[in-house]
């Protein structure tokens, strides 16, 4: 940095900012060192906004500020200016008219710098300022990762021979130090800074013929990486860099080899897993990032809050088994990590074999299989047995022995987590079935099947409204999820912007469909029934599916349809029920659906399935012999919140909490007063408080009629309840009935 240019920058920010000049400097002394701007310094010393402060210098110095984010930049333009110089002098050209280039740089250059990058290109310079991000990732954009780097080997001429001597066998010595080259090792690094900083969990470097590939799996999708062509000629020492930081045999390229290696970005750690397969254009290489720690916890898990209480119920159990379910990429194992770490205490003893480890937990005995050695999931539950444990975790249950086992396990006192590969919750049912064990120990030692997926997080920075959403989607939503007013639906999507990537999504939450195996499910599996068979009892009983709850997370603003209808399969394998629900609601059944280990008894039950309990009856007399639970004339007070959709990504957003009484009550909804009118369908989340009872009763539930009382000057608002838990809703009878 030039002396002038810098005092000059020093006395515009004492004057119109009123800064400090003694600090100013340091700032300039610490980026001299770090060979950086010193305005990013500046800002973040003095909490300022960096486009203030250049706005600043900018007219001081006779020039502008540009905002780079919102700029096009024509490729002829980039073609005429190589990225040697302009990643050298840390500029971004911007246009070029009449031989005047025009060039966005982070910090106004002396006359010199200037002098130097005219002769360079010939061309008269005129600058503007932008923030120094911004330069630096447009000119990965337009230019391409690692393409200074590229363009530092390509002009050492290090490299000119080394794929035709890797080829003729060379010495080994050859290959390694081709690999320690300082460029080549910057180079690596910087493709792996790069997957870091956008978030990638997964590195892709695939050779095809005279072209390298280069993928970073954000948010679970892939997304090509900008490379420079020419870094096609450096493929084998890149690949041998990797291999010697994994400690793999560096010259063999004819069989799949795996690998592990740590690294260090800033103060975090990152554990990579490095796998290389053979190709007839040369060796593919998968490189996942995972973080050296993690901290796991169900409420990070996108649970709401009445899953949540369930999981924390299922995990809490002392016997059973617990299988999750889902595809390969769907968080199974996170989740199974996140519930062994919530019961992970002095007093217990939790032993996990896995195939890979993904994640190092303290206080928890894992174990790798190495099937080499003929330690496999079979072998090694079976061994687990003797070391006394009181938890255990099985990777994946793939053969009939490890299920024997493992059902064997649970059912002497054992908790035992798992996973499977099916879609659904109720396919797992018949998949156990179908390796070979019996109905009657799965339906006696299985406790619950949770299916999975995960589903990319719209972007808070750029979330707005979609107007524009697929013709008939809202009402597929409103059909699936039984609400009558559509206008309560509202969809949201990420533009994209910088902080996404231009995705329009930023980061990743899970839906669960939990399948409880209670009476009806059991006797079911019992029976050999059919995974539709099984599904369409489940909802009946009130499962919601993954389908279900993703529009849940449409209408919170959480995520798109889009996504939704991506990552789950549609629900026409149960057109009957749907059916049945249209019927009572014709009937006036106040009851809608619940989450998993709830009950509609509005559904009729499907032929397949067993006959349900006989109802309740009735404590009083109602006009239609149709209803099925006991309803009584009370005043209890409720205390409720009315549903809003999410403008964020943060939840569910509520109205200001009311109070109300209720008129009269049952174990499906109620009727209260209130002095305020409610549209039909809202959703709202209460709490009841029984008189006489140690705890309330809370619950979603939904707003099927509003009239207004002329007499009383207010209105009378029936709900019925959606995700009331049987133990609850016998609980509420109870107390009915008395």
């Amino acid at each position: 940095m030039d002396k002038k240019t810098d005092a000059r920058v020093v006395q515009l920010l004492k004057n119109k900012k009123n800064l400090d000049e003694k600090s100013i400097k340091n700032c300039f002394f610490e980026a001299a060192e770090k060979q950086i701007s010193p305005i990013p310094l500046i800002c973040n010393y003095y909490k300022l906004n960096e486009k203030e402060i250049l706005e600043t210098i900018a007219e001081g110095f006779r020039s502008v500020y540009l905002d780079l984010k919102s700029v096009s930049i024509d490729k002829a333009l980039i073609e005429k200016v190589p990225v040697k110089i302009a990643s050298y002098y840390k500029f971004l050209p911007i246009s070029l008219e009449n031989r005047n280039l025009m060039i966005a740089v982070p910090y106004p250059l002396d006359v010199k710098i200037q002098d130097e990058i005219r002769s360079h290109l010939g061309f008269s310079i005129k600058t503007v300022l932008s923030c120094e991000h911004d330069v630096m990732e447009m000119l990965k954009q337009y230019y391409g990762l690692g393409a200074a780097m590229v363009e530092k080997i390509i002009s050492q001429k290090t490299y000119e021979n080394v794929e035709a001597k890797i080829k003729a066998d060379e010495h080994v010595d050859d290959l390694e130090e081709a690999a320690d080259t300082v460029s080549v090792i910057h180079l690596v690094n910087q493709i792996i800074l790069e997957a870091y900083r956008k978030r990638a969990t997964d590195i892709h470097i695939e050779p095809y013929r005279n072209k390298l590939r280069l993928r970073y799996r954000i948010d679970g999708i892939l997304y090509d990486a900008n490379v420079t062509p020419e870094i096609r000629n450096f493929f084998v020492p890149i690949l041998s860099r990797i291999k010697l930081m994994s400690n793999l045999n560096i010259v063999e390229r004819r069989v799949p080899q795996d690998g592990r290696a740590i690294v260090k970005v800033g103060d975090q750690k990152l554990d990579l897993r490095v796998s290389f397969i053979p190709t007839p254009h040369g060796e593919s290489v998968v490189i996942r990032i995972l973080p050296a720690v993690m901290l796991f916890s169900l409420e990070k898990l996108g649970l709401d809050e009445y899953e949540l209480a369930f999981f924390k119920e299922l995990v809490s159990k002392p016997h059973g088994i617990i299988f999750v379910t889902g595809p390969t990429g769907s968080g199974k194992t996170t989740t199974l990590y996140a519930c062994l770490s919530t019961i992970n205490t002095h007093e217990r003893k939790i032993i996990t074999i896995e195939d890979p480890i993904e994640y190092e937990l303290e206080g928890i005995t894992q174990i790798q299989i190495a099937p080499e050695v003929g330690l496999d999931f079979a072998r090694g539950l079976r061994s687990m047995l003797r070391h006394d444990p009181d938890v255990m975790m099985v990777g994946e249950v793939r053969d009939l022995e490890t299920a024997e086992i493992a059902i064997r396990v649970a059912l002497t006192g054992h908790l035992v987590f798992s996973t499977l590969h099916t879609n659904d919750a109720a396919s797992g049912i018949t998949r156990l079935v179908d390796i070979g064990l019996e109905p009657y120990l799965v339906a006696s030692s299985v406790d619950a099947f949770i299916a999975q997926r995960l589903i990319r997080v719209n972007c808070p920075h750029c979330k707005q409204e979609d107007d524009d959403s697929i013709a008939g989607i809202k009402e597929q939503i409103a059909k699936e999820l039984r609400y009558d007013d559509q206008s309560l639906i509202k969809i949201y999507r990420g533009k994209g912007c910088q902080e996404c990537n231009f995705t329009g999504f930023y980061g990743r939450t899970a839906i669960h469909e939990i399948l409880i195996m209670n009476e009806p499910i059991k006797e079911l599996t019992s029976q050999k029934a059919s995974s539709d068979q099984i599904k369409k009892r489940a909802v009946a009983d009130g499962m919601r599916t993954l389908r279900q709850k993703g529009w849940l997370k449409v209408i919170a603003g959480i995520t798109t349809p889009d996504e939704i209808i991506r990552v789950t399969q549609s629900e026409e394998v149960m057109p009957g029920l749907f059916a049945k629900e249209t019927r009572a609601e014709k009937e006036k059944l106040e009851i809608a659906p619940q989450i998993p280990g709830e009950s509609t008894p509005e559904l009729e039950v499907v032929p397949e399935g067993p006959q349900s309990e006989v109802p309740q009856k009735e404590k009083s007399p109602l006009p239609s012999d149709k209803r099925i639970y006991g309803r009584m004339d009370d005043r209890i007070y409720i205390r409720f919140k009315i549903f809003k959709a999410a403008q964020n990504t943060s939840g569910v957003n509520f109205e200001p909490e009311m109070v109300g009484v209720t008129k009269n009550i049952s174990a499906g909804g109620l009727l209260f007063n209130i002095s305020e009118y409610f549209a039909s369908g809202k959703i709202i989340e209460m709490k009841l408080e029984l008189p006489d009872e140690a705890r309330n009763v809370e619950c979603l539930a939904k707003i099927i009629r509003c009239n207004e009382v002329i007499a009383n000057k207010d209105y009378e608002v029936a709900v019925c309840f959606l995700d009331l838990p049987n133990s609850e809703r016998r609980r509420l009878s109870r107390y009915i009935n008395k």
